[in-house]
């Protein structure tokens, strides 16, 4: 700037006009500097940069190419030349060179941060990350960050050293606490869920206290998102997981089949001992031939050999309508191209009630999807609620009006009784 102000005193200036029109013209020149250099920084260097990532086989840089870690590296270019030419203004020397060095701290960190998040995208692509989460972490990385580089910021406006600073935060971890208590405790809940494997983004979890019923679409430092069935999305702590107890449908999903737990309340007065009519209609059902003629062979010899007079049949063994229901049930659901035939596969009578006697059906589907699922669980109950009546028993259900209505009026006209 000296150079500047004795040349413009050689063409006859006034000194103290000189100053100031030497002034301006340095900050003008700087100023154009600055342009130039972010100028070649964004429209050739980025630009390379750019052409380079967009035509290697490597995914990482495009993802550091998109959070736009480069693109504000090099805002930094013109704050470092604010800082070299600050002696070109001795009176204003020491608060030019603060300003340079707060922005080019405030951009450093702008940096930082999307270099995280860049490294959070470039880890979620392997498959690892949907089973170990770092996102919870980078985000306290991320606050470190900010609060180391607060602390620099205010030391260098002061003027003081960063460690007289550090030293305060002792006495005010208390506020601190406070403050931070959720990401505290969702950074404690993080490494817990994370070490335990508890659950993974794609998880379908079931926490009925919160309302949350789907898949776990994002887990963060202090929450959990959940998008439910119905598309709504339910934001949950993410300590909640920790201190309240959910459902975890993972390991439904990685068996390769789903439960299918249903009953069928049989009346009980519909249930009977077997006539020889119904054992010879049973014998032309398809999957019970062989059980009907091995069951009976079974129950003859076992009749024999212990001297049961079978003159009235309560004596000794007989088939029912129920056990030979049972036994149809079983083998049907062993034939059914959607039943799992590796997992447990049982047809079992619970203890009867006041609805009847409950017949239960407990198997698994050979898929976990759950259209697929309904659809599989709805055809065979369909069957077996149509078949019932071939066997003689009748479903349980209670009356409705109208069953009370036809009792009051009685049979319709032009119909007997027995109709």
């Amino acid at each position: 700037m000296n150079f500047i102000n004795k040349q413009l005193l050689d063409y006859g200036l006034d000194a103290v006009w000189a100053n100031y029109l030497s002034i301006a013209i340095m900050i003008v020149l700087i100023a154009i500097l600055c342009i130039i250099a972010n100028f070649i920084t964004k429209k050739v260097v980025i630009r390379l940069i750019t052409h380079i990532v967009h035509n290697n086989k490597y995914k990482w840089d495009n993802i550091l190419l998109e959070k736009k870690v480069f693109h504000r590296l090099s805002h930094i270019v013109p704050a470092i030349i604010i800082y070299y030419f600050a002696s070109a203004f001795p009176n204003y020397q020491h608060f030019i060179e603060k300003i340079a060095i707060t922005y080019m701290i405030i951009m450093t960190l702008s940096v930082i941060s999307s270099l995280l998040s860049a490294v959070n995208d470039i880890y979620q692509t392997f498959e690892i990350s949907k089973v170990k989460p770092i996102k919870g972490y980078i985000q306290v990385v991320k606050i470190i960050v900010f609060i180391l580089g607060a602390i620099l910021v205010i030391a260098n406006l002061i003027g003081e050293s960063p460690l007289i600073l550090l030293s305060g935060i002792g006495a005010l971890s208390a506020v601190f606490m406070l403050v931070f208590k959720d990401s505290l405790l969702g950074l404690v809940a993080g490494v817990q869920l994370t070490a335990n494997d508890m659950v993974r983004v794609g998880d379908w979890i079931e926490m009925p206290k919160y309302g949350a019923d789907g898949d776990v679409i994002d887990i963060s430092l202090n929450t959990v998102k959940i998008r439910n069935f119905d598309h709504t999305i339910t934001t949950l702590p993410s300590y909640a997981l920790i201190s309240d107890s959910f459902k975890n449908w993972r390991g439904m999903q990685a068996s390769g089949g789903r439960r299918i737990k249903r009953s069928l309340y049989i009346d009980t007065t519909s249930i009977s001992f077997c006539t020889e009519e119904m054992i010879e209609k049973y014998k032309h059902i398809q999957f019970l031939s062989d059980y009907i003629v091995n069951r009976e062979r079974e129950i003859e010899e076992y009749n024999i050999k212990n001297k049961i007079n079978r003159s009235n049949i309560v004596n000794g063994r007989a088939l029912t309508n129920i056990g030979v229901f049972r036994a149809y049930i079983s083998s049907y659901l062993q034939h059914h191209p959607g039943i799992h035939k590796e997992m447990t596969l049982m047809v079992r009578q619970l203890a009867p009630g006041e609805y009847g006697l409950p017949l239960e059906i407990y198997a698994f589907t050979n898929t976990v999807q759950w259209a697929v699922y309904e659809r599989t669980q709805a055809d065979i109950f369909d069957h077996l609620f149509a078949v019932a009546q071939e066997f003689g028993l009748r479903i349980f259900q209670n009356p409705s009006g109208n069953d009370f209505k036809s009792i009051v009026e009685g049979p319709k006209p032009g119909l007997s009784s027995t109709e």
